[in-house]
């Protein structure tokens, strides 16, 4: 007789077996993960897009502390691809009826879970490599101003990791192939219809928090919250990760104390991060508006003077350049005339006011603000002609009359293409046709009738042009001048078009 004995099989499991395990678990869904076509996808559209942007939205001369916010929105088209992903490979078992398999595998499910959870962290990690070269790029520009936050940098890998364990969350607790796709939905109602558009605490419980204006702030000014958001957000992530282990089964007392944690640090970002703004950084920002010359530096470049803030120091080189080739073209005392180029920026409101500046009434004193390159180089052009002509800011938005030929051949004259920086300056991009002409306090207004004076003397040599200039200097900015008389004097054909002002 032969006698046959059962005996259970023990597995051959020795210590540091399933951290291994794990590991190597992790390695292959990360290696999955990154080769799935929706995350191949959404990564190459992500960088596509990153690098044709480049440099456009601060015409060469960003303001790091601008540019770390635009790092944020973009990472949240990979984060929803990386949910999809992770949900459909949590789910692979039982879409495939394999489940009963891997129950003699040496990993429990909820070691399984944590491999999914560690390749989501590699998505994470991938987006925050891309995030740094983003913004290294912008920081490395000759133009770049300013500080970045790391906190803020943080925001765009926070989101992809926090998609991806909600993604692993919803397939714990939804065993449904229809969850990741709901979920994915769910996150884009809340982008298009959440993001932004609430004011106050509220808006922070979002996962971007985009402020309704461009404005550019010295960065003590801001008042945004960013590394308790940070916070806020890493905490969230920790949760729906732990959580998702423990719906896996994963009960085990370091789990039971890291789902508390992580809920501590959610509760503690999102209180902190509605803290409002504090007394003090109210204050600073009533000194920075009412009184600039509290906190700026000033130096003084052939006869005029320029104060900025501190982090603007860089930038006046650019506006000496300005200057210089605005007086170049003036004729009379105003070829030589010392001005005082203030920077001014409305930071009572912070990021959310829109609020435009007041013309200075001092004499010989204009203004600039704190973004540069495209547009703003006209207008600040405009600016300083206006004040040249007219003597202060005040008087040169009230003028309305032939002198504003003057002014904007002064302005636009030695620019290399001159149309392009008449189109550029104009509200409506218009170069015939009456039309506003922007600079960084109220603008000016020009007839159709000094538009077409205009567009004869940029087409004529410059040289010609500016000695006409100058010999009729006296009369060409003298008050109540007309369009018609401007031409006469410049030698250019009389304007058929409207010369009359608004009212």
């Amino acid at each position: 007789m032969t006698t046959v004995v059962e005996r259970p099989v023990v597995s051959d499991v020795r210590p540091g077996s399933s951290g291994a395990a794990v590991a190597a678990l992790a390695l292959f869904e990360t290696r999955r993960l990154l080769t799935r076509l929706p995350v191949v996808i959404a990564f190459l559209v992500y960088i596509g897009w990153t690098v044709w942007q480049g440099g456009k939205a601060w015409d060469g001369y960003p303001a790091l502390q601008d540019v770390d916010r635009a790092t944020q929105s973009a990472p949240m088209l990979v984060g929803l691809a990386v949910l999809l992903s992770v949900n459909r490979a949590a789910l692979r078992s039982r879409r495939h009826g394999t489940e009963h398999h891997l129950s003699v595998l040496v990993l429990p499910p909820w070691r399984r879970t944590v491999a999914h959870a560690l390749s989501a962290g590699a998505a994470a990690l991938l987006t925050a490599v891309c995030v740094a070269a983003e913004f290294g790029r912008e920081a490395l520009r000759p133009g770049a101003i300013g500080h970045g936050s790391v906190a803020e940098l943080i925001v765009g890998p926070l989101i992809v990791l926090l998609s991806g364990l909600v993604g692993l969350l919803m397939a714990g607790l939804v065993r449904s192939a229809l969850a990741g796709p709901l979920t994915v939905v769910f996150f884009l109602f809340l982008t298009l219809f959440g993001t932004g558009t609430s004011d106050g605490w509220s808006r922070w419980l979002m996962p971007v928090v985009v402020e309704p204006t461009a404005n550019t702030l010295p960065s003590d000014l801001l008042g945004r919250p960013a590394a308790w958001h940070a916070l806020y957000l890493a905490g969230l992530a920790l949760c729906a990760g732990l959580l998702a282990v423990l719906v896996a089964g994963g009960r085990k007392p370091v789990v039971m104390a890291g789902v508390a944690g992580a809920v501590a640090m959610t509760l503690v970002g999102g209180v902190a991060q509605a803290g409002g703004d504090s007394p003090g950084l109210v204050k600073a920002r009533e000194r920075a508006t009412v009184n600039p010359d509290q906190v700026q530096s000033c130096v003084r470049r052939d006869g005029s003077t320029y104060c900025a803030f501190p982090e603007w120091g860089p930038r006046v080189a650019d506006w000496a350049g300005v200057m210089d080739r605005v007086r170049s073209l003036a004729g009379g005392s105003a070829h030589e005339q010392k001005v005082v180029v203030r920077q001014r920026i409305e930071a009572r409101y912070g990021l959310s006011g829109d609020a435009a500046l007041m013309p200075l009434e001092r004499p010989h004193e204009v203004t600039v603000g704190t973004r540069w390159g495209g547009n703003r180089v006209p207008e600040f052009s405009a600016a300083v002609a206006g004040v040249l002509v007219a003597g202060n800011e005040k008087a040169s938005t009230s003028i309305c009359d032939g002198r504003m030929v003057t002014v904007m051949w002064l302005a636009l004259g030695g620019e290399s293409d001159p149309m392009a920086a008449l189109r550029r300056v104009r509200l409506n991009d218009s170069v015939t046709g009456s039309d506003f002409v922007l600079q960084p306090t109220d603008g000016m207004y020009m007839t159709a009738a000094q538009t077409e004076v205009l567009r004869e003397l940029l087409d004529r040599p410059r040289g010609e042009v500016t000695a006409r200039v100058k010999s009729h200097w006296a009369e060409l900015t003298e008050p109540k001048l007309t369009a018609a008389r401007a031409a006469a004097l410049l030698g250019v054909k009389a304007p058929e078009g409207d010369d009359k002002c608004l009212d």
